[in-house]
């Protein structure tokens, strides 16, 4: 085990001595590499993958043409509610974007009250990892290890296979890969408040 690991960190050493033209194969390559030798907790982001900007994931780069229908802490909410203007159901299928640069590590359909769920991990230039989920989808666009953009179509926005009038529930965490949980809750550690993050860093 010990030699695979060392095998990693070298393959990472002669990656970042490449001039970067084959950079998203060389991502694919690292993740399996990682997974071999049993660290693939720990993504390898390079330049042009760090988030140092993040935008709104519906109507981006601002949200135009959405409202946010219940924030974080109302009603002991750990994300946002974003609804089209129209109400209603007038919103589905629409497109759900990236809030910033990032890779999915998880994008499928765990039903009840979550439905279709995307998950990325988004490093921050200071080195910090955070996570952005987008639930209640109704087609996924993405898939597990693909690395995407900022403003990147991940999913449309769904009700949860008919649990809900159409919307997108978005958490960010500043733990990542935490438990799913329940998307409500008292216990706010391992959360942000999204609005607020995304507006401090726009």
């Amino acid at each position: 085990m010990f030699y695979k690991i060392i095998g990693v960190f070298c393959f990472l050493f002669i990656v970042g001595c490449t001039d970067g033209t084959n950079s998203e194969k060389a991502h694919t390559v690292l993740i399996e590499q990682a997974s071999v030798a049993g660290v693939e907790d720990e993504l390898l982001f390079d330049s042009i993958n760090i988030a140092d900007r993040f935008d709104y994931p519906v109507g981006p780069p601002d949200g135009k043409g959405y409202y946010n229908a219940q924030g974080f802490g109302a009603n002991l909410h750990l994300g946002d509610d974003w609804n089209g203007i129209g109400g209603g159901n007038t919103d589905f299928g629409d497109t759900i974007y990236a809030i910033g640069n990032g890779y999915v590590f998880f994008a499928e359909d765990i039903e009840g009250g979550w439905g279709n769920v995307v998950r990325l991990i988004h490093q921050l230039p200071n080195g910090k990892q955070i996570e952005s989920l987008y639930a209640h989808c109704d087609t996924l666009i993405v898939s597990v290890k693909e690395w995407v953009k900022r403003g990147d179509p991940i999913a449309t926005i769904g009700t949860a296979n008919g649990a809900y009038l159409a919307h997108l529930h978005l958490e960010i965490r500043d733990s990542v890969r935490m438990e799913i949980g329940g998307g409500y809750g008292s216990e706010t550690e391992g959360y942000i408040d999204p609005t607020k993050f995304l507006k401090r860093n726009r």
